[in-house]
């Protein structure tokens, strides 16, 4: 099958090196995964989502990727058809695939009940894998946005152990989530768009520490690429309604140290821009 790619992003400085702790590179291999950004269904018109759902899904099983990662909004409005929908179609899927919640799946202003509706129809919204010798930490974004008390506290005691376990071992670490940090520079304000700068602080400080080598999300429904001291910062464009490009998903292509390649697979038959 013929696919069409562009927007490859590749960073050059401050790439981090693992050579120097023991044993951290001996059990990496080489791999490829899909970024998939908010599939969020009813933001294009519901149909067509689901459609674009499939594509995407017929696309990445063509690709023969080992994953799938989901960047959140994986729903438009969070109910049992919508939710039922998205598992129904994700099950097409021929390769694991791995969610993060989004402010539609949990609520601009999450609670305990919208996390736990969450919890018990998709699945988990922090955790961690491992896969051929690196690490992806898949985080709730909008406890950082809209901090819950008591649920935002335990995912960052738990983030700090599982960063701070990760790195004694050399594994290079993958961040999933919702939420880009920053759209534009390290210190722009609080937006829609991003996370609060005094905590956006805190994990950059955090990451840099742990051999965090990209941080990967959705919500701006665009492709936005930064890199901040050598860690590669990815937004990818959704695949229900996008901005400035054709609906799609990423491909990124783990080959020895970072930064890695990544670049951008539209949607056949859905190439026009939907704005």
């Amino acid at each position: 099958m013929f696919l069409k790619v562009f927007g490859i992003g590749v960073a050059s400085i401050g790439v981090p090196s693992y050579a120097a702790v023991e044993g951290g590179s001996s059990k990496r291999q080489e791999f490829t995964f899909a970024q998939v950004c908010d599939t969020q269904f009813g933001m294009g018109g519901y149909e067509h989502d689901l459609k674009t759902f499939k594509q995407a899904i017929v696309q990445i099983n063509a690709l023969k990727t080992d994953l799938v990662v989901i960047c959140g909004d994986l729903v438009g409005r969070p109910n049992e058809k919508s939710i039922a929908d998205f598992n129904r179609i994700k099950a097409e899927l021929k390769v694991p695939c791995y969610c993060v919640p989004g402010n539609h799946d949990v609520g601009n202003k999450p609670s305990l009940k919208s996390l736990q509706n969450y919890r018990k129809a998709v699945g988990k919204d922090y955790y961690s894998f491992e896969h051929k010798g690196y690490m992806f930490v898949c985080v709730n974004t909008q406890l950082w946005k809209s901090p819950v008390d008591g649920e935002s506290e335990k995912q960052e005691a738990w983030l700090k152990a599982t960063l701070e376990s990760t790195a004694k071992r050399g594994v290079p670490i993958f961040i999933v989530g919702h939420h880009p940090l920053y759209t534009g520079q390290p210190d722009e304000k609080e937006a829609y768009s991003n996370l609060p700068p005094a905590k956006r602080k805190v994990l950059l400080d955090l990451f840099e520490k742990h051999g965090v080598v990209s941080m990967l999300s959705g919500h701006a429904h665009r492709i936005i690429i930064n890199d901040y001291k050598g860690i590669q910062l990815v937004t990818g464009q959704a695949t229900s309604r996008t901005h400035g490009s054709p609906l799609g998903f990423r491909l990124w292509h783990i080959t020895g140290e970072s930064p890695f390649k990544h670049e951008s697979v539209p949607l056949e038959g859905y190439q026009k821009i939907k704005k």
